[in-house]
């Protein structure tokens, strides 16, 4: 499945011909050639910029978002005269496919765009599709910015030169997890997690850092990304004496673990990835969901920000555009596909828009989105830190889940 966002050739993106009042109150005529015709205007050929998105599919709340965000922000850039600087004026055009997060598909998909002559590649949406890919990206020498979190889709950043990614790390989420929990006085944890790139990456991650913040993994399960009932998994947690249980997905099915835990009356607290930054996964455990931890990004507490907070203007209008423009509420995952889109944009801005001009510039970045303050480097193809998080619980009021930033 692929969609085209349709190039602005008569709009923004062309330089229109003004016919002027002269200063007799006449009309300057408009300029003509040797045949006293008037030219047509200069077309520009687009930019052409990759997308792997999960449209649909397990991931669709990832992928929608994503593509939704990608397409609008292209228009944006189109209506307002085209990429600027080395762009030379030229519009955009971004073209989605729909890897309905598959690894298969998205390897298919990503050779499809390579030959159709993509500068730059946004996405995919997933861990598991992102790795499935980097290798080609590599291979064939085309910028990859991927919108999904796992640390080892840009290490070793040697091996990975032409890959680069959007969302705050695994290792930094699982980070301020743990550092949560030893400031509560808990050691020992739980971990359950969806059977994903991610979900199995992020497990990877609490396993690795558990040492250091004096935490002992005492329960290990994981569920199917279609899972309806996890009874079983929760019973092995409760059997474990875990005092608190992280659940690590990016699938609809983490929000049964709430729903569960509180018909099993499990009353640990419950911690999330940052994979659980759509409100529609708190939505959809209903009130078992309120008071479940999770880092993420400020977009989801945009609004709540001090006024001279960096981010606070970019996060305000981004989801103030996207909310106008597909009628539901913000997510991070949309924010990881305009973090990507305007990454690759202000490449070309610098370096042009040729495949090597993107990715040394992207190499480069120093750029304000929604997941944080990008400061890209030859040791960092990703840019952001731990700080980029903020700790956020899910409130339920009046039939309705709400994101807000945890009192410390």
């Amino acid at each position: 499945m692929r969609t085209r966002l349709a190039s602005v050739v008569g709009g923004a993106a062309i330089l229109a011909l003004v016919v002027t009042a002269g200063c007799g109150g006449g009309e300057t005529p408009a300029p003509t050639n040797n045949n006293g015709e008037v030219p047509a205007p200069e077309v520009k050929e687009p930019i052409k910029i990759g997308a792997l998105f999960a449209v649909t599919g397990p991931a669709a709340w990832l992928g929608k978002p994503e593509s939704d965000t990608a397409l609008m922000v292209a228009s944006q850039i189109n209506e307002a005269g085209g990429v600027t600087g080395k762009g030379e004026g030229r519009p955009i055009e971004v073209i989605v496919k729909d890897t309905e997060g598959d690894n298969a598909k998205a390897v298919r998909m990503i050779k499809e765009l390579i030959r159709e002559g993509v500068v730059a590649i946004i996405g995919p949406s997933r861990s598991g599709t992102s790795m499935a890919v980097v290798p080609i990206a590599g291979e064939e020498e085309v910028p990859l910015v991927s919108c999904a979190a796992a640390e080892s889709i840009i290490k070793p950043v040697a091996e990975r030169t032409w890959v680069f990614k959007t969302p705050q790390t695994d290792a930094d989420c699982a980070r301020r997890i743990f550092e949560h929990m030893k400031a509560k006085g808990i050691t020992k944890v739980a971990i359950i997690n969806g059977q994903t790139g991610f979900g199995s990456f992020g497990a990877k991650q609490l396993k690795a850092l558990a040492p250091e913040y004096g935490m002992t993994i005492v329960a290990e399960q994981s569920y199917a990304p279609n899972a309806i009932d996890m009874t079983a998994q929760l019973t092995n947690i409760r059997n474990s004496g875990a005092e608190a249980l992280v659940n690590w997905s990016i699938v609809a099915a983490q929000s049964q673990v709430a729903v569960d835990m509180k018909k099993l009356g499990i009353t640990i607290p419950l911690y999330q990835s940052h994979g659980f930054g759509n409100v529609k996964y708190a939505q959809a455990a209903g009130e078992a969901g309120a008071g479940t931890i999770f880092p993420a990004g400020r977009l989801l507490i945009a609004d709540t920000l001090e006024d001279d907070n960096e981010q606070k203007a970019v996060l305000t209008k981004y989801k103030a555009d996207y909310e106008a423009a597909a009628g539901g509420a913000v997510s991070t995952f949309g924010g990881h596909a305009y973090d990507a889109l305007w990454l690759v944009v202000e490449a070309i801005k610098k370096g042009g828009a040729t495949r090597t001009g993107i990715r040394d510039a992207l190499e480069t970045s120093d750029f304000v989105g929604t997941a944080g303050h990008f400061k890209m480097s030859d040791q960092d193809h990703c840019g952001l830190d731990k700080e980029a998080f903020e700790m956020l619980t899910v409130e339920w009021k009046d039939g309705k889940a709400t994101f807000v930033k945890l009192a410390e």
